[in-house]
């Protein structure tokens, strides 16, 4: 059985051990895969390596930020536009006027 391809943003997990990790680079110049575990520690596998492990890919753990050391505000995209919270309220259905990249408070 072959492992997996390397493919970053995806998850595996080694199968033997349990341990699970995200691919975060790939270089191919020096044949090396670089993950990052659940915990945040970053380790890097050669080739050779990787093809010697048992693994598997899975999706990524609920907790994944843990390790990341990121909230739940800090995976939203900043250039996203914000949506109001309260729903029924018409003030916060009236959208600003931009003109020119300016603001029109």
């Amino acid at each position: 059985m072959s492992n997996p391809t390397a493919v970053v943003g995806k998850w595996y997990q080694e199968i033997e051990e349990g341990f699970v990790f995200e691919v975060v680079a790939l270089d191919d110049d020096a044949g090396t895969i670089e993950v990052q575990h659940i915990d945040g520690e970053i380790n890097e596998f050669d080739d050779e390596c990787w093809d010697d492990l048992t693994l598997e890919q899975v999706a990524a753990p609920e907790d994944w930020r843990n390790g990341y050391e990121l909230s739940s505000e800090d995976s939203a995209d900043p250039d996203a536009a914000s949506k109001a919270k309260a729903m029924g309220d018409p003030i916060n259905e009236i959208e600003p006027q931009i003109t020119m990249g300016l603001l029109d408070d």
